[in-house]
């Protein structure tokens, strides 16, 4: 091996078709998945690349999964809607729930990545990555639809956590390529460790900040689009400056998203918190994937 990718399915510069487009996407307040991630391929390393429930009990009133378990699962919006006063304690109640579910998520994230290892599942479109980008695609949004059309059932939660497993199998690629060097395990660590506190700053400036940042999010929406189009580009291009560009820049935008889908919560604006959750959860995913890649490119001990 030689140089990580930029996304879960395993490469760099010839695949960073994005995994999800971002107007679609939006119709369900999640954000597409970058291509990078999906198929993106590093210059130097080249893995092979791979196309971009569990139980739980109800708890008491309140709990994570209390709502869907009644048929509740959609929540007030407030008396003044989306940017107004929003009842906090209805809002503050979905967004714990919303942090619950994420956590949760990342259960059948991990086995997900950690059978596409071990199975090599990356390596299925590895001949040819614009196909396994619109073969993911297609999944993906299929996913979309169905958590969308079932986000006030208990349903909702399973569809969401298949999607999750779904998206670590997506990973394998990238993981595996890490693993191949010699200090991947520890690269790994430092992309989740840095993960984590991206995720830490940005949900603790949106929770206490008297700053509105939910009107970024059209804008921040654009450069989704920019990323979208520049990775599919690079499927072709194969150019690794660009590939880099593109990974450094998910990080920002989807970093920035997290301050709009958290304050979209606490003010009223998403009031079911399985869609909150595919929302954050997928910026979790994009600046994990890119963050994991330049740290490939650039700290992987290949010797």
């Amino acid at each position: 091996m030689t140089n990580p990718s930029n996304s879960p399915f395993g490469h760099s510069a010839n695949a960073q078709a994005p995994l999800g487009s971002a107007a679609n996407a939006r119709s369900t307040d999640t954000h597409p998945v970058t291509s990078q991630q999906a198929y993106g391929q590093s210059a130097q390393l080249r893995p092979n690349p791979a196309p971009v429930p569990v139980t739980a009990s109800v708890g008491r009133p309140g709990s994570l999964f209390d709502q869907v378990a009644s048929g509740q699962g959609r929540l007030p919006y407030g008396e003044q809607g989306f940017g107004g006063q929003a009842d906090l304690s209805q809002q503050h109640k979905v967004l714990r729930n919303t942090y619950g579910l994420l956590a949760l998520s990342m259960i059948p994230t991990i086995a997900g990545a950690w059978i596409g290892v071990q199975t090599q599942f990356s390596a299925i479109f590895s001949g040819s990555p614009f196909i396994g980008a619109i073969a993911f695609l297609a999944i993906a949004f299929g996913f979309f639809y169905v958590i969308e059309r079932n986000k006030h059932s208990a349903a909702g939660v399973w569809l969401l956590l298949a999607f999750t497993f779904f998206m670590g199998l997506m990973l394998s690629g990238l993981i595996g390529s890490i693993l191949g060097l010699r200090n991947g395990a520890t690269l790994i660590m430092t992309a989740f460790g840095g993960t984590a506190s991206i995720f830490a700053v940005m949900a603790s400036v949106a929770t206490f900040s008297k700053r509105d940042f939910t009107g970024m999010g059209k804008f921040l929406m654009v450069g989704v689009l920019v990323l979208i189009v520049a990775s599919l580009a690079n499927i072709f291009l194969q150019l690794p400056a660009l590939m880099l560009t593109v990974s450094v820049l998910a990080i920002a935008i989807f970093s920035a998203l997290i301050l709009v889908d958290v304050q979209r919560v606490l003010r009223g604006g998403e009031d079911n918190y399985i869609t909150a959750t595919l929302a954050i959860y997928l910026n979790v995913y994009n600046i994990f994937a890119n963050l994991l890649a330049i740290l490939g490119i650039f700290g992987g001990d290949r010797d």
